[in-house]
């Protein structure tokens, strides 16, 4: 009786540890790379059409170019 209960103990942590493996199904990882250019021109175009105050502008220019 004692066999057939570490067995089955034994069995059922093996099949626990097997169906936790794996499994997690497909996953997709875009990366998108922006140029510094890039990020300058469009933070231009948003101080442009106010959308960021000179302040701001300021900010996220400095923190760009300095590669923040």
């Amino acid at each position: 009786m004692k066999t057939t209960m570490k067995t089955l103990m034994a069995l059922t942590l093996v099949a626990m540890t097997v169906s936790a493996c794996g499994g997690g199904g497909n996953s997709t990882t875009t990366v998108q790379t922006v140029t510094i250019g890039e990020q300058l021109a469009s933070l231009e175009k948003a101080y442009a059409e106010g959308l960021v105050t000179e302040k701001e502008y300021k900010q996220q220019r400095k923190k760009i170019l300095d590669g923040e």
